[in-house]
C-alpha cells in the first residue's frame, strides 16, 4: 500500500497530509482552514510550508473517518469523543492518539413545547431521540435517564431512546413524534428556531467538575503519524492553537468564512440566526478536557455500550500540544 504520508514529485520528496472532518459547527478550525484552503490563502499551508501538501477529507459520521485511519486514508481527523473511544479500544490502543482538544460545548435536551415534559418524571414512557446509536449524545442521554432511575434499554424501557440523524430529527419533531431531543448544534438552534422547542437543560449543567466544560471535538491523529513526521505534527498543532486564538479574536470573521465553506461542502450555508445562536453555545478551544471524556468512556460502560472497562491510558499524547503551549506562554492543559 503506497504511504498516505508523502508521494514524490520528480527528485522532490514532497509530504502530503490528508485530514478529515464534519460540515459541523463544533469542527470550527478544520472547516475554517478547509475554507482558507479553497481560497488559496490556506492557515495550514503557510505555515507548515510549500513542501507540504494538504488534502482536506469532509465525513458526516465518527466511526467512518476513524476506519479511514486505520486504512492509512487519513493522517490527522477532527472527530468526536465517542468514535475516538470506541476506535480506540477496537484497534486496542494501537492505531489514534488523541493530541489536542478543538470544541467544547454545543449539547442540549430539548423538549417540545406543549408542556409534555416540565419535570425529570414526566420523560417516563417518552420518545427521547438522539443523533446516531452510540453516539457522544446519545451515550449521554442515556446514562443521564439511568442516573434518573429509568430503564433503558436498546429498544426500549421505560424511556425510549431512538437513534435518528439530525435532519430527520428536526422533521419528526415538528411533526410530535418525538417528545424530546439530545443533540448538539447547530441543530439545537434549529430545534429551537424552526419547530418551536423548549431547551430542558444545556448539558454544560451535567459538568460541575469541570465548569461546565465537556469535549465535543478531538484532534486526532494516527499513530503511524506520530511516529513517523513528529516535527510536522508539533506544527500542525502550533497552526491548530494558532486558529483557535484568531477565531476567538475574530468571531464575525469565523464565522462568515465558516458559513462560506459549509455551503460549499453542503450547499446550503446556515441562516445567519442559527449560526448566531449555535456560537454562543459552543467553546472553540485547544483543550482536550481529558476529565469528560474520561467520564464519558466510563458511562458507555455502565450502560453496557462498551462491555469491558475501557482502558485508555494511551489514547492522549499531548505533548506536542503541551511544548507548543509553553513555547507560546500558554495555559497548560492535563493531563
Amino acid at each position: 500500500m503506497a504511504s498516505s504520508l508523502f508521494a514524490t514529485a520528480g527528485a522532490a520528496e514532497r509530504v502530503v497530509l490528508r485530514v478529515g472532518h464534519f460540515p459541523n459547527v463544533t469542527h470550527a478550525q478544520a472547516i475554517i482552514a478547509h475554507g482558507f484552503s479553497r481560497k488559496g490563502t490556506g492557515w495550514f499551508e503557510r505555515r507548515l510550508g510549500s513542501d507540504v501538501e494538504i488534502q482536506w477529507f469532509v465525513y458526516n459520521a465518527g466511526p467512518s473517518a476513524m476506519e479511514a485511519i486505520f486504512t492509512q486514508a487519513l493522517d490527522l481527523s477532527y472527530v468526536g469523543p465517542n468514535p475516538a473511544i470506541n476506535a480506540h479500544l477496537k484497534a486496542r490502543g494501537d492505531e489514534i492518539r488523541i493530541v489536542a482538544g478543538a470544541c467544547s460545548g454545543g449539547a442540549a435536551l430539548v423538549v417540545q413545547p406543549d408542556g409534555r415534559i416540565k419535570t425529570d418524571l414526566d420523560f417516563k414512557g417518552k420518545k427521547v431521540s438522539t443523533p446516531q446509536f452510540g453516539n457522544t449524545q446519545d451515550i449521554a442521554a442515556r446514562s443521564w435517564l439511568q442516573s434518573k432511575g429509568f430503564r433503558v434499554t436498546m429498544t426500549g424501557g421505560d424511556v425510549l431512546v431512538v437513534p435518528t440523524s439530525n435532519p430527520d430529527q428536526l422533521a419528526l419533531f415538528q411533526k410530535g413524534a418525538f417528545d424530546a431531543v439530545w443533540t448538539v448544534e447547530p441543530w439545537v438552534t434549529r430545534l429551537i428556531l424552526e419547530a418551536k422547542g423548549k431547551v430542558y437543560f444545556e448539558e454544560s449543567s451535567l459538568w460541575p467538575e469541570t465548569r461546565g466544560q465537556y469535549v465535543t471535538t478531538h484532534l486526532v491523529s494516527s499513530v503511524r503519524f506520530v511516529k513517523e513526521r513528529p516535527n510536522l505534527l508539533k506544527e500542525w498543532i502550533a497552526a491548530h492553537v494558532e486558529l483557535t486564538g484568531w477565531i476567538n479574536q475574530n468571531p464575525d470573521d469565523a464565522m462568515r468564512t465558516l458559513n462560506e465553506e459549509i455551503k460549499a461542502e453542503t450547499t446550503r450555508p446556515l441562516p445567519p440566526g442559527v449560526l448566531d445562536s449555535a456560537w454562543k453555545r459552543l467553546e472553540i478551544t485547544y483543550d482536550p478536557v481529558a476529565a469528560s471524556l474520561l467520564k464519558s468512556a466510563e458511562d458507555a460502560h455502565r450502560i453496557g455500550f462498551i462491555r469491558q472497562k475501557p482502558e485508555l491510558s494511551r489514547i492522549y499524547d499531548l505533548r506536542f500540544l503541551k511544548e507548543v503551549l509553553r513555547e507560546k506562554g500558554l495555559k497548560e492543559v492535563v493531563p
